[in-house]
């Protein structure tokens, strides 16, 4: 008989094989290649990356590659998603726009980091179950999403002192410019669905200084005003 006691010995089992996963990953994909934040390797140790992911990919959730979620989309590679976020040199008390909020994995780790995140989904079915999953976990409370167009950015809650875009453009949108804070930071992927470089740009008397990091691949920006399905 499957009692509830042998249920909840399962759930421990499976919540330390997770755990011991995701030291791995940190161990493996991020302190061996470049990662040395404290508390961007603390958050990746942390976040159940799993969770924000289909039941049928648990197995393959702290594997060192992007993998799918809804409406086409993907949650990024553990360690580019490290790269990013040590990218910003997210300070306390910083103000952090998220462009492309997705699964909301991205969203988490930097609600570990900071009390407070704004983050821009335009796909609301994705959103609602990226701030449920975000609830669940007890995140809900430091993040405040907002479901729209993510190259126009949030202009009420602006300006902010690193913008970090998960998804590719050909050039950075003019709002997120406007909404960036004189010598913050934007970390985006610019180019075509072929080819894409990381940069991180800083604003230097209201213009942008950029610097190229190093090819990337992600899914494309998507510029529209509103999208209800």
């Amino acid at each position: 008989m499957y009692t509830i006691k042998k249920f909840l010995k399962n759930m421990v089992s499976t919540n330390s094989s997770f755990k011991e996963k995701r030291e791995q990953m940190v161990k493996t994909q991020l302190i061996a290649r470049d990662i040395v934040d404290e508390e961007v390797l603390h958050a990746m140790a942390k976040v159940p990356r799993h969770e924000f992911l289909p039941a049928d990919l648990w197995s393959r959730a702290y594997d060192d590659m992007p993998l799918p979620i809804d409406d086409m989309q993907t949650i990024s590679q553990p360690y580019i998603v490290a790269y990013m976020i040590q990218a910003l040199s997210i300070k306390k008390g910083d103000r952090i726009l998220e462009v492309g909020t997705g699964s909301g994995y991205q969203t988490a780790l930097l609600a570990e980091i900071h009390e407070k995140v704004y983050t821009v989904e335009i796909r609301t079915q994705l959103a609602h179950k990226a701030l449920k999953k975000l609830n669940e976990l007890g995140y809900g409370d430091r993040v405040k999403l907002h479901i729209a167009d993510g190259s126009i950015g949030y202009e009420e809650e602006a300006p902010f002192d690193g913008i970090i875009v998960a998804a590719a453009t050909f050039d950075i949108p003019e709002p997120l410019i406007k909404q960036l804070a004189e010598k913050g930071k934007i970390i985006i992927p610019i180019g075509g669905a072929d080819v894409q470089t990381l940069v991180r740009a800083t604003k230097v008397n209201g213009k942008l200084i950029e610097e190229e990091l190093f090819q990337c691949m992600f899914v494309p920006l998507v510029r529209q005003k509103f999208e209800n399905n």
